[in-house]
């Protein structure tokens, strides 16, 4: 019977560097059911920036009671990304869900899960979005219900900014939400728009808006804000990285 050879334990010295993602990791929490975000963030993301993704339950129906009741699940969600990493910032990306719990109560959830992490919304990244963009007067285009467009307007409100318009598509389904066309984004939130309104925000997560932000300011000739546009600005601005990314409009390519 032949001898086993025996393992040799090499004398070497490893060599590292700062990895793949040496710029920033950032963390997401997203819907259970959610399809677009992902996708829009691996569009937006520079190089050298990590994106980290976990998904909390949910129904796949979009209400006051459906959202309100998955906060506790943001916590748990977070506490899975990238366990004892050096995750940079961690966000709750939704829109409707953020001004439902609250941006307070989020962030609670974000700190209990992943401590170290800079903690930030989908709503948050909206609003230093705008302020920003020094726009105050608001024309709104949501997928929403009602009852979520009406907590959003007020949640906006309180935030300082006047909300000219809120129209929503009374679509609950998210899976239905993900299947709205760019070019009817582009025509639903550009029939909205008015000479007084400083920005046109087009609301959730859920909607391809991305691919139109470019074209939608050129048209009406004032900034756009998208949901996972200003998700991505925020996040990023939040890690310290500033690089200006063209064709998303103005807010990735200037501000």
């Amino acid at each position: 019977m032949e001898q086993a050879m025996p393992i040799r334990r090499a004398r070497r010295t490893v060599g590292f560097d700062a990895g793949r993602h040496h710029r920033a990791k950032i963390g997401f929490v997203l819907l259970a059911m959610e399809q677009t975000i992902e996708s829009d963030m691996f569009r937006l993301a520079p190089a050298g920036v990590g994106l980290h993704f976990m998904r909390a339950p949910m129904a796949n129906r979009i209400s006051v009671e459906t959202l309100a009741a998955m906060a506790s699940g943001i916590g748990d969600a977070a506490a899975l990304l990238l366990p004892d990493g050096d995750l940079d910032v961690a966000c709750y990306a939704c829109t409707s869900g953020s001004v439902v719990i609250g941006e307070a109560r989020v962030f609670d959830q974000l700190r209990r899960g992943v401590p170290r992490a800079k903690p930030t919304s989908l709503i948050t990244g909206v609003l230093r979005a705008l302020k920003t963009l020094d726009a105050r007067r608001i024309v709104v285009a949501t997928p929403y219900l009602d009852e979520v467009n009406a907590i959003e307007r007020d949640y906006m409100g309180a935030a300082g900014f006047d909300i000219l318009d809120i129209e929503g598509l009374n679509i609950e389904s998210d899976a239905d939400m993900v299947r709205v066309k760019p070019d009817y984004i582009f025509d639903f939130a550009k029939s909205l728009d008015r000479p007084e309104a400083d920005a046109i925000f087009i609301s959730c997560g859920a909607l391809r808006s991305i691919e139109i932000v470019d074209r939608l300011e050129q048209a009406a000739g004032k900034p756009v804000v998208a949901s996972n546009q200003a998700m991505m600005w925020d996040c990023l601005r939040l890690a310290g990285v500033r690089d200006q990314i063209k064709g998303y409009g103005k807010l990735l390519q200037s501000c």
